[in-house]
């Protein structure tokens, strides 16, 4: 039996020509997107997701028509935040029909296919020596999927959370046609700097626009200034979100924090972060 490595060219599958004609439907379907902004870090566990949940709110809120695909296909979150989970899934035509939530956000995400809870997404490969090509090649073609074959509709916006990991911005840079830009987010700890500081650099190498860096959990522990790894970096500091334990628990209900505890201060840095990206959209020149 040829394993992977041993299939030279596309091995009779036609492969190269299918991925043009999805590339060539993918192109289409973000043609009614005005912006597609990617929120990332590289570092897990400094709330990207919870970034992303809140972002989309405010936008939705103020009047933008706001879509989010959950990028994350091994620990998928944002059905879950913005209240869709367990939604079923239509299909109309040649696309499916993403939920909204309850705020009118269309998400997409791996978490609405799965079969339950405990499901984890399985990447089979003939062998483990083959299985990390696999991985990367299976999931660049799902995340494509997702954004081609999803009926995004006119959004204003369409914001891609993105997993932990530097190297996945490439791989949406590669496959959006025009990347409007990336969201960094970091939390105080020098360990966060030192990862975020390669998702700087993976930004500009892709040539993905930085719209700004987000401080997340500010005044939980001391740790290092954000502005200041901004101001280093060369890119704009758009605001800290003070540490508020009632985000988790209002993503845990499915309910944007920025919605439901408007007068927070965690939910007003939202709020704020979110209009100066937005600004900064819209100062755009075409926009």
């Amino acid at each position: 039996m040829k394993k992977y490595k041993d299939i030279t060219g596309d091995g009779g599958s036609n492969v190269v020509a299918q991925i043009g004609v999805q590339q060539a439907r993918l192109k289409q379907r973000l043609a009614t997107v005005r912006f597609v902004v990617a929120v990332v870090s590289g570092k897990g566990g400094v709330g990207k997701s919870t970034v992303t949940a809140n972002l989309a709110a405010a936008w939705t809120v103020t009047g933008w028509r706001v879509g989010v695909l959950d990028a994350d296909l091994n620990g998928p979150s944002m059905a879950k935040m913005l209240g869709v989970r367990g939604h079923v899934l239509a299909v109309a035509g040649d696309a499916v029909e993403p939920p909204r939530s309850p705020l009118g956000v269309k998400v997409m995400s791996m978490d609405l296919l799965l079969p339950s809870d405990a499901s984890p997404l399985a990447w089979d490969a003939p062998t483990q020596e083959d299985a990390h090509t696999w991985r990367g090649t299976m999931e660049a073609q799902a995340i494509r999927e997702f954004l081609a074959d999803t009926d995004w509709g006119t959004l204003d916006a369409l914001v891609v959370d993105l997993p932990p990991g530097t190297d996945r911005l490439a791989t949406i840079a590669s496959l959006v046609p025009v990347l409007a830009g990336t969201i960094i987010v970091t939390i105080p700890s020098d360990v966060s700097h030192l990862v975020v500081r390669k998702s700087i650099t993976v930004a500009q190498h892709v040539k993905a626009p930085i719209l700004g860096l987000v401080e997340n959990m500010a005044g939980l522990f001391p740790g290092p200034d954000a502005a200041t790894l901004a101001a280093e970096a060369g890119i704009p500091f758009v605001g800290s979100v003070p540490f508020d334990r009632g985000l988790s628990l209002a993503g845990d209900r499915g309910d944007p924090f920025v919605v439901t505890e408007p007068s927070s201060p965690a939910a007003q840095a939202f709020s704020a972060i979110a209009a100066k990206i937005r600004d900064g959209l819209e100062r755009r020149p075409g926009c």
